[in-house]
């Protein structure tokens, strides 16, 4: 299957607007990737039927499901390791002794994906931090743009090989049980997170104050526009001194000046400043 140049272009327009990923010329294969499985499900017999199908009708659903083929929703528990290493020994600590008068943490995992990342968070507080999640009010947002996804994460569903990637084995024997083919995770930890279906640059939702924000290769498709206007939304989401948390190949550096660049160990995080 081929896309012609103009049905590309429609694609990548379709996308932009939708999830403000950036989709380069050359990136055809990527498209026909992504969306042959819609076709097929569909029973069309050609991407150029899907695509006319689309032109036809600006409002339909189908225009959510290519748009969310298109992004990356790649995800582990504890990915990196290093990130969840500096949150634990310096990150929470920090803001535990700057918090202490309000006696709150808010943290947002955006981007979420199928939800490794939140609750991955949520595991490192009950393991290491648990006078807090009696104590404190500790609330965990999860925003995607992808229906989809948010749908798996919410139900804390996952398979043999998902759990493999990452995750501990005393942490899947404490914090998950078994029906069938799939893991499922524990009530008390699902319930610490909170998944919400949000677009970064939806002018209707304003993100919540929060002290901690993962945003791990959730921008690096975008434009450097794009770049500096999710940046200013976080900034502007983050409490003073608050952290944020970007993915390895990816910086704040001259894109928002209002971010601290702060090594932590082998990982790199940025502050907001404390006025």
């Amino acid at each position: 299957m081929t896309l012609l140049e103009s049905d590309f272009d429609f694609i990548r327009d379709l996308v932009f607007r939708r999830t403000s990923i950036v989709l380069e010329p050359g990136k055809e294969y990527l498209a026909v990737t992504r969306l042959e499985p819609i076709r097929r499900g569909l029973r069309m017999r050609s991407l150029a039927e899907l695509i006319l199908t689309l032109r036809a009708d600006p409002k339909s659903p189908l225009h959510d499901q290519v748009a969310e083929a298109m992004t990356t929703n790649e995800m582990s528990f504890f990915r990196d390791a290093h990130p969840f290493d500096s949150l634990r020994g310096t990150v929470i600590p920090e803001l535990i002794e700057r918090n202490k008068g309000l006696r709150t943490l808010r943290i947002w995992s955006a981007g979420c994906a199928t939800g490794q990342e939140p609750y991955s968070i949520a595991m490192l507080l009950r393991e290491d931090f648990p006078a807090l999640l009696t104590t404190w009010s500790v609330q965990i947002l999860a925003t995607d743009v992808s229906a989809t996804v948010l749908a798996q994460a919410s139900s804390g569903r996952y398979g043999q090989l998902e759990v493999n990637r990452g995750l501990p084995a005393r942490l899947l024997m404490k914090y998950f049980r078994r029906d069938g083919l799939h893991w499922f995770i524990d009530e008390s930890v699902r319930s610490m997170v909170t998944f919400e279906r949000q677009n970064l640059f939806s002018a209707g939702w304003i993100p919540p104050p929060v002290d901690i924000v993962f945003l791990r290769n959730v921008a690096i498709y975008f434009s450097e526009s794009g770049k500096m206007e999710t940046l200013k939304r976080v900034r502007t989401a983050l409490r003073p001194g608050g952290y944020l948390l970007l993915g390895a190949s990816e910086t704040a550096m001259h894109l928002d000046e209002g971010l601290q660049r702060v090594p932590v160990g082998k990982t790199t995080w940025y502050r907001k400043e404390i006025v």
